[in-house]
């Protein structure tokens, strides 16, 4: 559809760059007023818990609903998309989503909410970031990326049920019952309404990012690839491009990646919420290290984030998907356990530093 707007000097890319920072400015902005985080959700202070998942409960139906509407309405089709592989990579999916929920328990944020507070100044943070993308980036394609293989050797095929649509009852029951049930949770989560409502608006960007990439920026002289939110793949193409720009061209992800820097920074400066903020102690810099690299190994070997397997891939009812986000919160539940700060409240001193990164 590209083609037809008639542009002559800006290519299905470079917009796609375009698109990337508009998704990830609204991103960052709403994220960082509603705390919007899936780490905060299942493993956060349990006076915050029920709260953070009704957000994200809100955005993950707004997801699925807007996904499978425009796949209905004939717009994108995830038909030979990684999400609905055939033969289903289940040891590396399994493994990644836990060491991805690990790692965001030893980091206090899932990746998406750490940009966010890279934007408003959390030194930490941007910290965990950049870790986080040369360890995604040696999983991909360096030094990690044998392990990477060997993993993803064990398969279970799965055929046409990779995709719930396949199942009894058809996209739309599906997507219903999890539409449903999300949004019937986000109303008893006691979450403010406006938190709820941002988190909605969260779950539409998914949606918006996948038609965008998908349909009205498709090109048939210079396809691009199909994305969405995540935060995996982004974190290691921004890397990639920051330190070869003269011959790696940005895309969505390095559109995304700045755009939710950017958003956050503007909410943050308009509610007067920037601070400098960096790591105490080298007990703690060990902390969050060791997540990072968790993170940055799991996100790959999961196919993707909280943002990019949970909120985005579950909207294409992906059983690879719905399994990477399971192990990610299981990996996350038992991590806090194993710490001892499964019992932690905003107010109390199990996790003294749990505020900071909310």
């Amino acid at each position: 559809m590209f083609e037809s707007f008639g542009f002559e000097e800006l290519t299905a890319r470079q917009a796609s760059v375009w698109l990337g920072l508009g998704i990830g400015v609204l991103f960052g902005v709403m994220a960082q007023i509603s705390r919007f985080c899936f780490r905060r959700a299942v493993a956060g202070p349990l006076d915050e818990r029920r709260s953070a998942a009704g957000v994200w409960a809100a955005a993950l139906a707004l997801s699925v609903l807007g996904t499978q509407g425009a796949v209905s309405m004939g717009w994108i089709s995830f038909e030979g998309h990684r999400f609905f592989a055939p033969d289903l990579p289940w040891l590396a999916v399994t493994l990644g989503g836990l060491a991805f929920g690990a790692g965001m328990v030893l980091t206090r944020g899932c990746v998406s909410r750490l940009t966010v507070l890279g934007g408003t100044g959390n030194l930490r943070a941007l910290t965990v970031l950049l870790v986080f993308a040369v360890t995604a980036h040696a999983t991909l394609k360096g030094v990690l990326a044998p392990l990477r293989t060997t993993l993803g050797s064990a398969t279970l095929s799965v055929g046409e049920t990779a995709s719930l649509a396949a199942l009894p009852g058809g996209t739309w029951l599906w997507a219903g019952l999890i539409a449903a049930a999300c949004l019937a949770f986000a109303a008893l989560s006691r979450a403010r309404p406006r938190d709820l409502a941002l988190g909605a608006l969260i779950g539409l960007l998914a949606p918006l990012a996948w038609v965008g990439t998908g349909f009205l920026l498709y090109d048939d002289f210079d396809p691009i690839a199909m994305e969405s939110l995540s935060t995996t793949l982004p974190s290691a193409d921004s890397l990639f491009w920051l330190i070869a720009s003269s011959s790696i061209p940005p895309g969505f992800g390095a559109g995304l990646m700045g755009g939710i820097l950017a958003g956050a920074l503007l909410a943050a400066l308009t509610r007067r919420e920037f601070a400098l903020q960096s790591f105490t102690s080298p007990r703690q810099t060990g902390r969050y290290m060791a997540g990072a690299v968790l993170m940055g190994l799991g996100g790959v070997l999961a196919g993707g984030c909280t943002l990019g397997a949970g909120l985005s891939g579950v909207g294409t009812l992906s059983l690879a998907a719905l399994l990477a986000l399971a192990a990610i919160a299981l990996g996350a539940t038992v991590t806090v356990r194993l710490l001892g700060e499964a019992n932690a409240t905003s107010s109390g001193s199990a996790a003294p530093q749990a505020r900071p990164a909310q």
